[in-house]
This record gives C-alpha cells, structure tokens and sequence, in this order.
C-alpha cells in the first residue's frame, strides 16, 4: 500500500533540482527573520512531502494544507462539489489535479488566489458544465486536462468554447454527452455560433386597477404616450412614463360615455383624438396646447355611425384618413378624411353588415406594381372583405373576399422580409395564419382557439410575435420561427377576457399593454436574457 501511494506521489512530483534551488532560497530568507508561527501539519486525509501532497478518501477539501505545497494531487475522493476559495492560501501551488474523483460541481471563484498555477487537471470526473470565468486571474495556466467528463454543450458552456479559441493554454481534447445534436462532437471544434442564447420573455411589470377595451400609443411633442379606452367609466385615460420612478403616470384625461375606441392621431404638430362611444354619439377632440387640455372640437354623424367597433388611422398620398368599423344594424362602416379644417365623411363601406374590425395594410399584386392601400372588413354577417385603393378615384373598391373564413372577428397584419401575412380571430373554432400569394392570402397556420377575441401581432427589435386572447383560458404568445416559416409557442399569460395588446417603445424599453374587459390593465416588460452570461 506504502509503494502504491508512493508512486502516485512520484508521478505529481517536479523535478528534484527546480524544489532544491527554491528550498534554498527560502532558507536563506528564514535566518534573517524571527520566529515564525507554526506551519499547518498535513492533513490527516492526505500525504506530504516538502512540497507535494497526496489526498484520498477526503468528505470535502482540507483546509490546512502547508502553504509552500508546488503539487497537489487529490483522487479517490467522496466530495462531489467544491466551493469558491477551496486551495486559498496556496500561493506556491504550481501543479493541481484534481482526478478520478466524482466531482460533479466547481463554484466560479475555487481556483481563486493561485496565480502561481501552471497545470491543472479535472479529468475523469462527473461535470457537466463549468461556470464561466472559472479560469480568470489563472495568468500562468499553461496545460489544462478536462477529459473524461460529461460535458452538455449548451448555453451554459458557451463561454468555454470561446476561451479555448483565445487562451494560450495547451487543452486536451474533449467531447459533449449532449444534448444529441452535438454527443461526441469535439468541443475545440465548437464555435459561439452554434449556441443560440439569447431568449426573451413578457416579465409582469406594473398593474393598472381598471378594465380596459382598446390601447394606443402616439408620440407627440417628442414624448410618446398611451391613451386606454375605459368602457365603464366612459374614459379616455392617457399615460405618461416618469422617468424617476419609471412606470407609467396619469397625464390627462377625457370624461365620455361607454367609451370603446380612443384613436390618436398627430397632423403635423397637433394631436387629435378620436373618441368612439356606443352611447351619446362619437367625438373628436384637439389638444390645446395654451390651455393644456382637451377641447372638443367635432361630433361625427350619428346617422352613420351608430355602435362603432374600431378605428383605423392611415395616410395616403399626404392625405390623413381614418375608418370607423361601425357593428350596428343599420350603420354604416365609414371613412373620414382631413381637409385641413376637420374630418368629413369620405366614402361609406359597408352598410348593415355589422362590422366588428376594420384594417389597413398595404399589399402587391402583382411583380410589375407598388405596394397599394387595402382595407380588410370583419364582419359577423359574411366573411373578411378586402377593398383595394383606386388612385384614379380616390375611393376604396370592392375587390374579393377571404373565403372559407366566416365568423372572423378580426384581421390584423405583419410582415416578414417584404412577405405580409394576417392574423384572423376567430371566437369559435381556429384562428389562422395567412400569407398574401400575389392574388389572395394563403393558409399558413392554424392556432386551436376557444373564445378569441384578439390575435394580436407585434414586432419588438428583431422579435416577430403573435398573441392569441382567450376569454376561457390562458393568452398564448407565440414567436415567430423562421427557419419554420411560422409561429411557435413561447410563453402563457394571465389576462382576463383580453382585447387589446399593444407594444409601447419608450427611451429603449419596450412594453406590452393587455387590455382586460373583466380584470385590470397588465402592463408586461420585455427582457431580453442572454442563458450564456
């Protein structure tokens, strides 16, 4: 047993004439100073010589090995994790192994302090990752054995493929155990692009204590606001962000009845608000900048407009519009148009279809063309209308439906590398995905839902989402996969009998606002987190 133990002591040895000629000096040193403090005794658990020690069979890492120790081999140990500042007080240590033990967890700052450090070994153990930085302040590391561990190449050990492209230190080769894509992959042959790290999530960040119906944001006078309409209490409320406490304040308010849209819209530098009711007529209202408050400034006819749904702003050739999808019997869905004085009716759409959204994009229908105006009508009588803007006329024309779509409550946009696609809301049945072909829109994707009112999508930096409203169950946020070519699920939240979401950019945070019809405002934070840090 003595001979056995001394031959592994023999293979973490160092040459005998480097220990000689540093024993010396250090001799030297001890004849001019006084009497020292007793140095640390071997630990039971290991074997000791001048300047080498052997551990086995250790529960964890002795605390009192002699501080002028140059080798340290631990194996055949019971510990399976070590802690931040395990080999302190070891500034000579120039050889580490730590081998054929079960380790299963190193802290980031273990090897801290052993600046002297020239070879360490954490072979034949049990780790599946390493924490990043575990090498900082190694200044003199020259070989590393990291082999006979299982390694998972994911996020987590991103930091360790890019520091074996940089470091000077010799490594030897070493192999992932996962996940499958890269089991027995090389890990030196990894680079940081085959990790892909960085994940976002809607984190809750601020509760406002009201139902809510639709949310919009505006910028105005280099300011960007919000502006929730309030069903019950008939309110126009518009948001502010303060910049010391950072969350959304009060700024101002308009007082009407049962009110469903309050639509922003700036015309050069003024700020008019359309403020849609299902009781007591719809209104428009300017901001009064000498007053600091909202005048009423026109009454838009009830004749035509008698339960508005929605509005939509748009500008067309210079000329400011906006639609009211009106859900009546007997209204009229109408577009109104800026003269420079107020808004008149331009062109009556749809009359007794009882439309419930109206949307604006613009598409190409053919390679030779530009991108043309279109207004899609969702109705609960018939299914989507598409209307295609005359430039010769100045008047939206009938053109084609979406077929096989009825009972669509609403159309909403996006696009994805010049493509547009449109997400439709379907309260029974699913909700689709379709892509515009050149002629008519193509089914893409169909998302099970059960009491949908909104299919909302959204575009944040880079991020591409689409999030599906429930009245009976959770909101489904999905994230556009592109390699797929389509949404993925991504992330469940809690609102109750959501109808609107709207992203809120403001000095770089972006924001989601849920409009709730039985619950409070949610206002959500979007975080970016990078899995590799």
């Amino acid at each position: 047993m003595e001979s056995e133990r001394s031959k592994r002591m023999g293979n973490a040895c160092i040459p005998l004439k480097r220990i000689a000629k540093k024993k010396k000096k250090k001799s030297a040193l001890l004849l001019t100073e006084g009497k020292k403090p007793a140095k640390p005794k071997c630990p039971a658990v290991c074997t000791c010589t001048k300047d080498n020690a052997l551990c086995e069979n250790a529960r964890s890492i002795p605390r009192t090995v002699p501080p002028d120790v140059i080798s340290l081999l631990f194996t055949s140990n019971s510990f399976d994790v070590i802690s931040d500042d395990a080999f302190i007080g070891l500034p000579h240590l120039e050889y580490l192994f730590i081998e054929n033990n079960n380790i299963k967890s190193i802290s980031r700052h273990t090897f801290r302090g052993l600046k002297s450090l020239i070879h360490l070994s954490l072979a034949n153990n049990n780790l599946q990752t390493l924490p990043k930085d575990i090498f900082k302040g190694l200044d003199s590391l020259t070989n590393v054995d990291l082999r006979g561990n299982s390694f998972n190449c994911d996020c987590k050990l991103k930091w360790l493929v890019e520091w074996l492209g940089h470091t000077n230190a010799t490594v030897e080769d070493i192999y992932c155990e996962g996940p499958p894509e890269y089991k027995k992959r090389k890990i030196n042959s990894l680079s940081s692009k085959d990790f892909d790290c960085i994940i976002t999530e809607f984190a809750k960040s601020q509760d406002l204590p009201y139902q809510s119906l639709s949310i919009d944001t505006f910028s105005y006078l280099n300011d960007e606001y919000v502006v929730i309409a309030q069903p019950f209490t008939g309110k126009c409320i518009f948001l502010e962000w303060d910049h010391v406490e950072k969350t959304f304040r009060n700024y101002d308010n308009i007082t009407g009845t049962s009110t469903v849209v309050c639509k922003p819209i700036v015309i050069e530098t003024q700020l008019y608000v359309i403020v849609a009711q299902l009781f007591g007529g719809s209104h428009i209202y300017k901001r009064d900048s000498f007053a600091n408050k909202f005048i009423k400034i026109q009454d838009i006819e009830i004749l035509k407009i008698r339960k508005p749904n929605d509005i939509e702003t748009f500008k067309i050739e210079n000329n400011w519009y906006f639609v009211v999808a009106d859900s009546s019997k007997a209204g009229f869905t109408t577009i109104y148009k800026w003269n420079g004085n107020g808004f008149y009716s331009h062109q009556s759409l749809h009359a007794w279809y009882r439309d419930t959204d109206v949307e604006y994009l613009e598409i190409v229908r053919t390679p030779q063309t530009l991108r043309t105006p279109h207004l899609i009508l969702s109705s609960s009588s018939q299914r989507p209308v598409i209307y295609q803007w005359n430039k010769a006329t100045q008047l939206f024309t009938n053109q084609t439906d979406i077929p096989n779509m009825e009972d669509v409550y609403a159309v909403k946009h996006f696009s994805v590398k010049g493509d547009v696609y449109i997400c439709l809301t379907r309260f029974i049945g699913d909700s689709k995905v379709m892509k515009w072909g050149g002629s008519s829109f193509q089914d893409i994707q169909r998302m099970p839902s059960r009491g949908s009112m909104v299919f909302q999508p959204l575009q944040i930096n880079n991020y591409q989402y689409a999030i599906l409203g429930s009245d009976y169950s959770f909101t489904q946020v999905y994230n556009w996969d592109a390699e797929k070519a389509k949404f993925v699920k991504f992330q469940e939240l809690n609102v109750q009998a959501p109808r609107s979401f709207t992203h809120v950019s403001i000095n770089k945070r972006n924001f989601l606002f849920a409009s709730s019809f039985k619950g409070n405002t949610q206002i959500y934070k979007h975080v970016i987190v990078d899995l590799s840090a």
